[in-house]
């Protein structure tokens, strides 16, 4: 899976100096099926433009921001966190939940995923220029975000609850965990920390997800025409 994925980060740059001469193009780049999703005779697949947007997302939310020396925005590790994070979410958003939620709480975790999303990023602006690089319009972030939405509402109701840590498991953790906020009054920092805390949850919650799944997912890196 390593060499096809290195193989697939180059496809996406040598697409990314394309875009930057104004050649629109995009293709499946990855196609996956399941049982949670069909099976195989209904696979879904994965669009070039949308996994090196998350790929960028990816690089932006590493620790180590610096960009590899030949001026790639992403590494190979960023490319493969952005699949399996794809396939973790396509497929949790697929199981049904019990209750079903409203529209309306999916707009306001819609919402919550957006504001993680921008925090986890570095800012709104840092996904905004990500968007830009790889041509991801609103509507696009818009459905990548509810897609995280439904998976992480399946993760806290059918799973374990991760979504409303309470004032006491907040203060605990500033308190005694190792937080980017850990020199700052609780008071002034909750709302961030909250964010954090829950994206921290919810990203162990789907690479634990996608493990476990790995076995019965069938994940195919598409040659180029």
């Amino acid at each position: 899976m390593t060499s096809r994925l290195a193989a697939l980060l180059v496809v996406l740059s040598v697409v990314g100096t394309a875009r930057a001469e104004r050649i629109a193009v995009d293709r499946a780049v990855v196609r996956f099926s399941a049982p949670e999703t069909g099976g195989v005779r209904t696979p879904r697949f994965i669009f070039e433009r949308t996994l090196a947007f998350q790929a960028r997302v990816e690089a932006l939310a590493d620790p180590d921001r610096a960009q590899a020396r030949d001026g790639r925005p992403y590494r190979e590790r960023h490319v493969r966190a952005a699949l399996e994070r794809h396939v973790a979410e396509t497929l949790l958003s697929s199981l049904r939940i019990d209750p079903e939620p409203t529209e309306r709480e999916l707009g306001r975790q819609t919402d919550a995923a957006r504001r993680m999303f921008f925090a986890r990023a570095g800012g709104a602006l840092a996904v905004e220029q990500a968007a830009s690089a790889e041509g991801i319009d609103s509507r696009e972030l818009t459905s990548i975000l509810r897609r995280q939405a439904r998976s992480s509402l399946y993760l806290d109701r059918m799973v374990a609850p991760m979504l409303t840590p309470s004032e006491a498991e907040l203060r605990n953790i500033h308190r005694s965990a190792q937080t980017p906020f850990r020199d700052r009054e609780f008071d002034e920092i909750e709302p961030a920390l909250r964010r954090w805390y829950v994206g921290k949850r919810l990203a162990s919650a789907l690479a634990a997800f996608f493990q476990n799944a790995r076995s019965r997912v069938s994940i195919t890196v598409l040659s180029p025409p």
